[in-house]
Order: structure tokens, then sequence, then C-alpha cells
């Protein structure tokens, strides 16, 4: 009885430790959509701070929406952002199977060399990119956005550790069955590796909806602008109103949050090896 009492006490402690430290990093976020919710006749800088508004409006929103293409903007980032988790996935999981599963001379030097490129910093590669991205006449176009995000060191690193944990007899039964290697990949290997197929695709969209560095270098045509550029706008429009810029940042980072609560259910452990008798 003792021991089940400080078990529930030990449980508590760290549930309110726990609840504690996440009303930590919820705070920037509330006090975000707090300023964007505020009159302007409410004092955002007081002392001490107002997390909730006295008067409650919508029209901070409304005033960035109707000011701004705030849906050409919202669009772009869509198009962006989906069309980079589409290629940078299919590109990652071609890298990453043979890495895993195939054997050939030099492979782990290979993966060795992919892997350090991480340590690089992408400030330093920008320049050469950028030069590559003009030669190819991609500048000022989507696909100029999209270009240096094609593929990642990290996404190849990730998926190559999901194919390596499949077990080799459910490839086996596959080949047994006459499937090509193409076949292997993209009906047996993929959907035993989706987990980490949607935790790469999430850590993808959110990289690329919320880049703000390389669309301000590749992008002057304003009609190409991603959200991230539309809210930089706002401050030297409306002389950095901090209600109207923190409406346009909710706008932009709510498709994120919805994205995430909407795909967490995926991210679970798969039983790659239930089909598998002992």
């Amino acid at each position: 009885m003792l021991n089940w009492k400080k078990s529930r006490s030990q449980n508590l402690l760290m549930y309110a430790l726990l609840g504690a430290i996440a009303l930590v990093m919820l705070f920037p976020l509330l006090w975000l959509i707090s300023t964007a919710l505020k009159s302007p006749t409410e004092n955002i800088l007081q002392s001490p701070p107002q997390l909730l508004p006295s008067q409650p409006t919508l029209d901070n929103f409304f005033s960035v929406w109707n000011s701004l293409p705030f849906g050409q903007y919202l669009y772009n980032s869509t198009l962006v952002s989906v069309l980079t988790v589409g290629l940078n996935l299919l590109f990652c999981a071609l890298a990453a199977y043979p890495l895993a599963r195939l054997s050939f001379v030099g492979r782990d030097w290979i993966f060795v060399a992919i892997v350090s490129t991480i340590m690089i910093p992408f400030q330093i590669v920008m320049i050469p990119l950028y030069i590559l991205t003009v030669q190819l006449g991609l500048r000022n176009s989507y696909l100029g956005m999209i270009f240096p995000s094609l593929a990642s060191a990290f996404g190849i690193f990730l998926l190559r550790q999901a194919f390596m944990s499949v077990p080799k007899e459910i490839e086996e039964a596959a080949r047994m069955d006459g499937s090509s290697e193409l076949g292997l990949w993209w009906h047996v290997m993929l959907p035993a590796v989706r987990p980490a197929l949607v935790t790469l695709a999430i850590f993808v969209f959110i990289g690329a909806w919320s880049d703000f560095l390389w669309p301000l270098i590749v992008i002057q045509d304003e009609n190409l602008y991603t959200l991230p550029l539309g809210v930089a706008k706002l401050a030297g429009t409306f002389s950095l109103d901090w209600r109207l810029v923190a409406a346009g940042s909710v706008i932009a980072i709510a498709p994120v949050l919805l994205l995430f609560l909407f795909l967490q259910r995926y991210i679970v452990p798969t039983d790659t090896g239930s089909g598998v008798k002992g």
C-alpha cells in the first residue's frame, strides 16, 4: 500500500513537471495568438503583461488578409511544401534502399560521405547553390525554391536505418514470389517503413513551410512569395504593428499545427515482423 502511494506521488510529480514544461514551451504561441486577437485600444507592451485580450477581435486577421495577397502566399507555400515533401521522400527512399539492402563495393563509404554533409551549414553551400540555380534557369520559379531540398542527408540516414530494420524474411518471401527489385522497394519496403516516411514528411514540410532565407534569395516576383516572406513584408506595410504581424504569423503557422495533429497518429512503431512465422 505504501509503495502504491509512493508510486502515485511520483507520477503526479512527473505529470506536474511535464505540464509546467509544456506550458513554458507553449507560452510564446499563446502570447502570439493573444496579441493577434487584441484590439487597437489595448496596449500589447503593458507591464505586467496581459495574456487574455479584454476585447478580443478578428479584425487583425481580416486586415492582413485583405491588405496583402495572403491567399496567393498560402497557395505558394502549400505548393512548394507539398512538392518538396513528395520529391524528397522519393529521392531519399531511392537512395536509402540500396545503401541498406544491397551489397556493392564502397557502399559504406558512400553512406559515410552522405551523412558527413549534415555537418556542413547551409550558409556555406548557399552561394554555389544559387549560382547553379541561376545557371539552370530556375531563379524566380517554384522549382528554384524546391531545388535545394530535393534530397537530404538526414532523410537518407533516417530511411536507411528504417530499411535495415525490416526482417530479411519478408524480402526473401517477396523475391520467391518473383518480385523485381523496384517492385520489392515499392510494394514491400515502403509500406514497412511508413512511420519513418511520415516522420520525414513532417520534418521536410515544416522546413519547407518555414524557410525564409532561400526564397528571399531566389525569388524577386512578389506573386511567388511564400508566407514567411509575406509576414516579413507586414513589418514595412503597417509600420511594425505587432498585432497585424502576429495575425499574419498565426495564419502562417496554423496549417503546420493542423498537419502535425492530423499525422501524429501515423507516427507509431510498425511491427514489420508480424508476417514472419517463427
